[in-house]
């Protein structure tokens, strides 16, 4: 595809730019959740957007869908929801034998919305498939399609009839990525184009097997040791124990896992590749660090007492 892993790299910013460009037509502002959603793409994670209703979170998701040229689908999750109704089912067809009917799982990019609405079982099938990207059904086992992404979509604010995300399934996401309300002028801006008869018709960028080849040149990108020791440092620092910070002590009561390190050195690379440089340094690691180590993060009596946010406890300790 390409000649070399800097012409690839090159390529990538420019793609980088005209994806941010073609997205930008349709949703206005949220640079950041814009950003760290293509990241999570590229390095073939997960992403769990966190906001109130109506910040654009499901057209985000679909604007991003169309513009990658994928397969998209959405998922309303719901308390009845069952594991079937997203992986599929086998059924007797005509001549008496079990065919199986693939489910809305089957495809590119999954919009899990509201996934704090459905109980823990289809929850758990979810992140099996997150995690494995594959599913069991009947004791046989079904390869889900590469690339494979889910954006999983929860409301902050109604925690009624909500069964909430274990840690253990939160650490399966790559990012946990807040949605902020938009400035006066973003507003303005996107009630002009809402309201009006304008019709944007979006390109596709990027198709799905330029997508597998740079998140193989994301992990290719060469990473020095005081960086991977900075990022392992900072995941450290977060946990309760001997080896943490005395921050961590007093005012954390669960740090986060290895998996944490592997993300921030992952993002780095990606963050550091989609802005001009072929090696990340410690900058990048930061730059990353918030979305990553937000959900891994449990404070204690004390910092919430205290009224410390895991966002100000977190750039303390970096």
């Amino acid at each position: 595809m390409f000649t070399s892993d800097v012409e690839a790299a090159k390529a990538l910013q420019q793609k980088f730019k005209a994806l941010k460009d073609a997205i930008a037509q349709v949703i206005v502002g949220q640079h950041e959740v814009i950003e760290g959603s293509l990241i999570a793409i590229l390095c073939n994670g997960h992403s769990l957007l966190v906001g109130v209703p109506g910040l654009a979170k499901t057209l985000l998701v679909n604007t991003i869908a169309t513009v990658l040229d994928l397969d998209f689908k959405r998922i309303q999750f719901t308390p009845d929801l069952m594991p079937s109704d997203i992986m599929g089912a086998e059924i007797l067809d005509e001549h008496r034998n079990f065919k199986f009917i693939k489910g809305p799982l089957f495809s590119n990019i999954i919009l899990a919305d509201e996934i704090n609405r459905t109980p823990p079982k289809t929850q758990a099938a979810l992140l099996e498939a997150m995690q494995e990207r594959h599913v069991t059904i009947g004791g046989v086992l079904h390869q889900l399609p590469a690339p494979f992404f889910v954006l999983a979509t929860q409301n902050p604010i109604e925690q009624e009839g909500t069964y909430p995300l274990p840690e253990a399934q939160l650490d399966r996401f790559m990012f946990n990525i807040w949605l902020d309300y938009p400035t006066f002028q973003e507003e303005l801006q996107v009630v002009k184009n809402t309201t009006s008869e304008n019709k944007v018709t979006l390109n596709k960028v990027m198709t799905g097997a330029e997508i597998l080849y740079f998140q193989q040149l994301v992990r290719r990108v060469p990473v020095t040791d005081n960086v991977m020791e900075y990022a392992v440092g900072l995941v450290h620092k977060t946990r309760p124990n001997a080896q943490g910070s005395d921050l961590a002590r007093t005012y954390i009561s669960w740090g986060a896992g290895p998996r944490a390190s592997q993300y921030l050195i992952l993002g780095a690379k990606c963050y550091a590749l989609l802005h001009g440089k072929f090696s990340p340094d410690i900058e990048d690691v930061k730059a990353v660090a918030l979305p990553i180590l937000r959900h891994r993060v449990v404070r204690n009596y004390k910092a919430e007492a205290e009224g410390l946010s895991i966002e100000e406890l977190i750039k303390r300790l970096m």
